[in-house]
């Protein structure tokens, strides 16, 4: 039988040494850390994006994620304007500063990722580990409780 508590200390584990990695080579090489710019690539990622888009793509609270915004917007990588069609919302939309802050932070991110994990295991090994960790991901969100 598999040791479920084993392999979640070592997701939890590696998941805050990649985070500590990342965050560490962000802030030195472009002054951001790890959070804008997870924040940055979802509202790239998501046409017409709202705080519950960002939620659900970096799977934070809503209050988090409003204020991850709300310090997005203060420091000029984003902006905030009325939802066409949802007078309940507004669409975040990356400044001219924020797209760019969004492709270096890309370019640092896949640069300490290929150094850090790059080789670590065959090409073919690391697909099934996405395949595995996406099947996992999605049996926790079917899980109603």
């Amino acid at each position: 039988m598999a040791d479920l508590t084993a392999l979640f200390d070592d997701l939890v584990r590696l998941e805050i040494e990649l985070w500590d990695a990342l965050e560490a080579r962000l802030r030195a090489e472009l002054e951001v850390g790890l959070a804008t710019a997870q924040a940055l690539a979802a509202v790239d990622r998501v046409p017409n994006c709202r705080v519950h888009d960002v939620v659900r793509e970096l799977s934070i609270t809503v209050g988090g994620a409003s204020k991850l915004v709300d310090r997005l917007e203060r420091a000029q990588l984003c902006t905030r304007a009325p939802h066409p069609t949802d007078r309940r919302s507004s669409v975040i939309a990356l400044t001219d500063a924020g797209a760019g802050t969004h492709a270096e932070a890309q370019r640092v991110i896949a640069a300490e990722l290929e150094r850090r994990i790059g080789g670590a295991l065959p090409a073919r090994a690391f697909d099934q580990l996405h395949r595995s960790i996406g099947t996992l991901r999605t049996a926790l969100a079917a899980d109603p409780s």
